[in-house]
């Protein structure tokens, strides 16, 4: 291969396609996780002496690796409080059919994966596609791919939507154009969305083969037993028992009991009123009982705070509980994270036996008993009263190192770690705000989205939608160590002229010189590579080679910019080329050979939009 002016490559230049080209193969080969294979490309590039030592590692602190770290915080924020089961509950309708519900559940994971990380908007809205699955009589992969895909496509549509757009912003500033803005993006990202939604929604579902559900590996542990208090104001009031178990019925939420004034009732009759300040008894998974607070505005009877334990008077006042008291006043108000568990009982745990008041739970450890698991039987006390046995499962909340105590001391065993949430309206309000506030702010153009989105983590942190320990263990390490590695090394091919050779031998031999063309080979190069590798390592690898294109034509840069920021949003092939297609691989029953039948048809649909919508927004 020859340079742009006909001589045979430099030295620099052949080391860096080797490079390049061992590298790309690595991420197709899949035998070392992406980041990996990105340091290894990177040290190479030191050894080589194509990226100066004391530059190596100047990738961590760019612009759009700092962006998508606070990206990921804030959409945590917003998993946390439970803003999104909100949206969810509110925009998805619970009893139409095939055309609207899948609609509006693509429309409602395109919307969010624009504004939030996609990877957990798709997260959020699996279980309520499997939910619309067994409602519509269809295989759930039926439901879960057009999801996945939906949310894939809502990616493109601003600049926060997924990770290539924030390269693509970032190669734009280093080539002297500045930052494309929040909506930059929008005017052909929203439209080959809507295009592909459509698609989707009107034949594309037709094309995913149906195919029986694989279990995920994750565990079951049966339904809790809990109690809901009714507060005043709370839409559940004057309803009757059985309108209540009607609006979670989708959840599998059943009432088995009912306290009023103090007195238990036991299977209490359907036709009975809710009041104010009513006691609920709720059976049903630890999602439902979520989706039964948010829809009514409700709150689990034991979830109080540790400060408000100190002031329980629900329990005799023995020596050893003033003792305890005192101990609980006199503890360091420290600021500790607030996390769900779930305990399991052993025969030989010091707690059998036992009940929350007996153990002072609250004013000896500052934890509450939120719900209990038994075998299906539903106990015949009020929780708090509660004798504890062998075997049953503990839903418990409290501060994260005391919870660590707890376990030590009583002999519990804490089951695999997954999502527990339970809606806060306050902290939705507030984690909403941050991530609205901070779009704002970088709309607005009054301060760069690496420092607005910074801002919106420590007010986060702040407010607590994210508690400061989770801040760390949100954050998709391997995908900023991948951007972070890249970076200098697409910098080395931009300094050593081997981006502007592979952009002259594309132009002048894929592409004969032809701008149309020449944009249409990017884009399609794009989405190929985007289907076996990493979406940000697509769009750090191409965004420079994109330049040196449209340099080479002396046409406008940022139409090949765009193309690959939306071929890198395309990755519809392969269960690897995005995490939400892995994501619903076992939930679907899917292949790897299942995703190309509706893929590719949607990636032709997006090819056929983009190509003159590129023109028209981004005239060459």
């Amino acid at each position: 291969m020859f340079n742009e002016k006909g001589r045979a490559m430099t030295l620099p230049q052949t080391f860096t396609f080797v490079i390049l080209l061992a590298t790309m193969a690595l991420f197709m080969w899949g035998r070392f996780r992406h980041d990996i294979v990105a340091l290894m490309a990177l040290m190479a590039c030191v050894i080589a002496g194509l990226v100066p030592t004391d530059e190596a590692f100047a990738g961590f602190g760019h612009p759009a690796v700092i962006s998508v770290a606070c990206v990921l915080v804030l959409s945590k924020g917003l998993q946390n409080t439970g803003a999104v089961d909100w949206l969810a509950r509110t925009i998805l309708p619970q009893d139409s059919g095939r055309l609207t519900s899948m609609a509006a559940l693509m429309g409602l994971g395109a919307s969010l994966s624009g504004f939030m990380n996609n990877v957990g908007a798709m997260a959020l809205l699996m279980p309520i596609a499997v939910q619309v699955a067994n409602r519509l009589n269809m295989a759930p992969g039926q439901v879960l791919m057009p999801l996945a895909f939906g949310t894939i496509l809502g990616g493109m549509t601003t600049l926060i939507g997924t990770p290539p757009n924030l390269i693509v912003s970032g190669f734009r500033q280093e080539a002297g154009l500045g930052h494309f803005g929040m909506f930059d993006f929008a005017p052909v990202g929203v439209s080959v969305a809507l295009v592909g939604v459509m698609f989707v929604v009107l034949i594309g579902w037709r094309l995913v083969p149906a195919r029986k559900s694989v279990s995920d590996g994750g565990f079951e542990t049966g339904n809790y037993f809990t109690e809901v208090r009714i507060p005043a104001g709370s839409n559940a009031v004057g309803l009757t028992l059985r309108a209540f178990e009607k609006e979670v019925e989708a959840a599998g939420v059943q009432i088995v009991g009912l306290v009023r004034n103090d007195v238990r009732m036991i299977a209490p009759h359907g036709r009975r009123h809710i009041h104010e300040d009513d006691i609920l008894v709720l059976e049903a998974d630890v999602n439902g009982v979520a989706k039964a607070l948010s829809a009514f505005g409700i709150r689990l009877e034991e979830n109080v705070s540790t400060a408000d334990s100190t002031k329980d008077k629900t329990e005799p006042a023995s020596k050893n509980q003033k003792a305890d008291k005192a101990e609980a006043e006199d503890r360091p108000k420290q600021d500790e994270d607030i996390v769900l568990r779930e305990l399991a009982v052993l025969p030989g745990s010091s707690i059998v036996g036992q009940s929350a008041s007996d153990l002072r739970l609250r004013t000896r450890y500052g934890l509450n008993l939120l719900a209990v698991s038994r075998e299906g039987t539903a106990p015949r006390s009020r929780l708090r009263t509660l004798s504890l046995s062998s075997g049953d499962l503990l839903l418990m909340q409290g501060p994260a190192e005391v919870m660590a105590d707890f376990i030590n001391d009583t002999g519990c065993v804490p089951l695999g770690e997954r999502e527990l949430r339970l809606p806060n309206k306050r902290m939705a309000i507030i984690s909403g705000a941050i991530m609205l506030g901070s779009v704002g702010i970088v709309t607005a153009g009054l301060l760069p989205a690496a420092v607005a989105f910074t801002l919106g983590v420590i007010l986060s942190m702040l407010f607590r939608t994210v508690p400061p320990r989770q801040v760390y263990t949100t954050i998709d390490w391997p995908v900023i160590v991948l951007l972070a590695a890249l970076i200098p090394v697409a910098g080395a091919m931009q300094s050593t002229g081997a981006a502007d050779v592979m952009a002259r031998f594309l132009v002048e031999t894929v592409a004969q010189g032809n701008a149309i063309a020449a944009l249409t080979v990017v884009l399609v190069t794009t989405m190929f590579l985007s289907d076996v590798m990493n979406n940000a390592a697509t769009a750090a690898v191409l965004c420079p080679i994109a330049i040196g294109i449209s340099t080479a034509l002396g046409v406008n840069s940022d139409s090949f910019l765009m193309a690959v920021a939306i071929g890198a949003s395309c990755a519809f092939l392969t269960p690897i080329g995005h995490q939400n297609n892995t994501l619903i691989l076992g939930p679907g029953g899917f292949g790897f050979g299942d995703y190309w039948k509706l893929g590719l048809p949607l990636e032709a649909v997006v090819l056929a939009v983009s190509i003159p919508l590129l023109l028209f927004v981004w005239p060459l």
